[in-house]
């Protein structure tokens, strides 16, 4: 059968029947095709459930690993530029283009097609970087960062901030890779409950898999795919593992990361009829990390606490949207909504009190339910335990080294009721 938005959608335990109109071995070929020319992407790509679609424009995927594929667009693309359309696609997906513009769309409040569709492009910008090329050809007409007079390397919530749609984007209309790229779901889409599509246990072992190769053999990957693959997977250290389990500690305490949502209603409604109440739904933890800027601490270890921020982003499954960054020596400076690490100034230089950085972090909304401190241990403490979970990583310090503005003035031991740990700034 041609699947529509009129026909009836398949469930799991359904087959989707194959649309005899579709060139499945032209499809199947390019598909091998995208494999060879780009090897570190094959899971992804076989991992990828095909759909037949009269009404999808070319191909485009949903957040459920589903590729929705147009039989016409099949018969007039050559098999070379219908390769890339393969590593463009699942692209998406291994970056979570679709999370990222969810969560993107929520800060900042926006709303309607019209911004999904700004999405879509900056999503392209951010993979058409090094999609093409070196086996696959490229195609006219896509978006590229050239073609709106950007630079090259940005990530997707980078391109966000520096267009608009207008004159310059109207050739970039036509683009529509599903809401596996923007987050907006389509009608020709199956949805959570439609067949075929690929669990969130099952989605996740994909991207570990993919980014577990790119590890070890890096070769000639693309710098986008090796950055993408380090914050992605990375060897934990014990450090690192304190923290985690600091993290799902804050997540999963009474009435943290809590709150009512009527998306899914209480199961106490139905002894109610004709009241609906909302249901208590988890949130993800909010992360504050406070890094020690003062003189004391140097350029390697400022690094390492950088790695140390990606890694957090990694424990949180990717959400650098729930990590906030606030760097701090005497006094606290700007608070960063974290894009990628090394977009962050670390501002300082000075004298150290980290009391100033406790209390930024306390006050950014959302309100924090962990809150991590990365310093050499040279600062006064909080007089008072914060109201939600601390973790200190400390800088290895000689056991005699003073502050290094006031001669006279030793450091108190880190307070009792923080974790600490001692961390490695080499990584």
């Amino acid at each position: 059968m041609t699947v529509s938005p009129h026909s009836p959608k398949p469930t799991d335990g359904q087959a989707i029947d194959p649309d005899p109109a579709l060139d499945f071995d032209k499809l199947y070929t390019a598909r091998l095709h995208a494999a060879r020319v780009r090897p570190y992407l094959a899971t992804a790509l076989f991992a990828l459930r095909v759909v037949p679609s009269r009404d999808v424009p070319t191909m485009g995927v949903d957040r459920h690993w589903r590729c929705y594929v147009s039989p016409a667009f099949v018969d007039r693309t050559p098999v070379e530029e219908l390769a890339g359309v393969w590593v463009h696609e699942v692209s998406h997906l291994l970056r979570d283009h679709h999370g990222r513009s969810d969560r993107f769309a929520h800060e900042h409040h926006l709303t309607g097609p019209g911004e999904r569709l700004r999405m879509n492009i900056a999503a392209d910008l951010e993979i058409n970087d090094d999609v093409y090329g070196d086996g696959l050809a490229v195609p006219e007409g896509i978006a590229v960062p050239r073609a709106l007079r950007l630079p090259g390397d940005l990530l997707m919530e980078e391109y966000l901030r520096l267009f608009r749609l207008g004159p310059a984007t109207q050739d970039f209309q036509w683009l529509d890779c599903g809401g596996g790229a923007d987050g907006l779901d389509r009608s020709w889409e199956f949805g959570p409950d439609g067949a075929h599509g690929l669990s969130a246990r099952e989605r996740d072992a994909v991207r570990f898999r993919v980014a577990q190769g790119i590890t070890a053999r890096p070769g000639n990957t693309p710098k986008s795919w090796r950055r993408w693959a380090e914050e992605a997977f990375q060897p934990p250290q014990p450090w690192r593992q304190l923290l985690g389990a600091a993290i799902r500690a804050a997540a999963s305490g009474g009435g943290a990361g809590e709150d009512y949502s009527y998306g899914r209603p209480a199961r106490r409604s139905a002894g109610l009829p004709g009241v609906v109440l909302p249901g208590l739904r988890r949130r993800p933890p909010q992360v504050a990390v406070v890094i020690d800027t003062s003189g004391s601490v140097s350029d390697r270890e400022l690094g390492g606490a950088l790695r140390e921020v990606a890694e957090i982003c990694r424990a949180l499954g990717g959400r650098r949207d729930l990590v906030r960054v606030v760097p701090c020596d005497a006094a606290a400076h700007r608070v960063h909504t974290l894009c990628r690490s090394e977009g962050i100034a670390l501002t300082g230089g000075g004298g150290t009190d980290l009391r100033a950085g406790f209390t930024r972090a306390l006050r950014t909304r959302p309100r924090p339910d962990v809150v991590v401190a990365l310093t050499d241990g040279q600062t006064p403490w909080p007089g008072t335990r914060p109201p939600c979970r601390t973790v200190i990583g400390l800088f290895p310090r000689p056991p005699r080294d003073v502050d290094e503005s006031v001669p006279d003035y030793r450091p108190t031991a880190p307070p009792s009721w923080a974790r600490v740990v001692e961390i490695d700034p080499s990584g």
